[in-house]
């Protein structure tokens, strides 16, 4: 068993809820401290362009947060790398930066990059900005291995494998299966490639433990609606506890 949390919490969802009020509550701040408190290594955030849900104050009092009261866990913003975006990342200085190829009006990140001559001149310039920042850069993957090279090549430092198709079809073990298979392979391949490696999107108490024993060299687990739903019932310090059971961490 390993004590160092590879969960990294993200609470778009809590900034969703108390959006719907001009209220205070939920705090953002507040659940992302009691997840920090249960153990999980992180919070992540994805600040979209039209604040519909994280707002650029939460990224900036989430960044105080960790540093006053938690200085050895990480914030890591999501974000397509628009100039804006860029902005952000280099005055809140998170510990890592994840690139996404969403366009602003997405509902949730359903795809990886594809490196074509324009996403790479953008993916250079915008990891050169982040890493003159001291940000440790992720680049957002399908789950194809070919793409892991190319991801290393333009100087990325991380993947986060998507697992979205994974936990889609948790109904046919058939096609998870398959889909399981898809993501050990890319996993395999960017750590061959020398990338370290995350996965993120519908992952579950349920289908983290097949995933982990096949790839245990996964060093982050970025985990947002399927935590939401577990903490609605269970409270999200004993949902923290949850996840990092299934990581086989506790």
């Amino acid at each position: 068993m390993m004590s160092a949390s590879r969960l990294s919490v993200n609470v778009n969802a809590v900034a969703v809820l108390r959006n719907r009020r001009d209220l205070p509550w939920p705090s953002v701040t507040g659940l992302a401290a009691i997840a920090l408190e249960a153990g999980a290594k992180g919070i992540t955030v994805h600040p979209r362009p039209d604040e519909r849900h994280i707002r650029k104050s939460d990224v900036f009092e989430l960044a105080e947060l960790i540093e006053d009261r938690f200085p050895h866990k990480e914030l890591c913003l999501e974000g397509y790398p628009s100039p804006d975006f860029l902005d952000l990342v280099e005055k809140a200085r998170p510990d890592q930066v994840l690139f996404v190829p969403d366009d602003p009006h997405q509902q949730t990140s359903d795809h990886g990059w594809r490196f074509d001559p324009a996403n790479k001149a953008l993916l250079k310039e915008a990891i050169t900005a982040a890493r003159e920042a001291a940000v440790t850069v992720s680049l957002f993957l399908d789950p194809e291995p070919a793409l892991a090279a190319e991801a290393a090549a333009i100087g990325a430092e991380r993947i986060e494998i998507y697992t979205g198709p994974y936990g889609g079809c948790h109904d046919n073990p058939e096609a998870t299966g398959r889909e399981l298979d898809r993501i050990v392979a890319t996993a395999e391949a960017a750590r061959d490639a020398g990338l370290g490696v995350n996965a993120g999107h519908d992952l579950t108490v349920a289908n983290i433990p097949a995933l982990i024993r096949r790839a245990p060299f996964i060093r982050e687990m970025s985990i947002g609606h399927g935590f939401t739903a577990d903490a609605l019932i269970h409270g999200f310090a004993e949902s923290v506890r949850r996840f990092r059971r299934a990581m086989g961490e506790i």
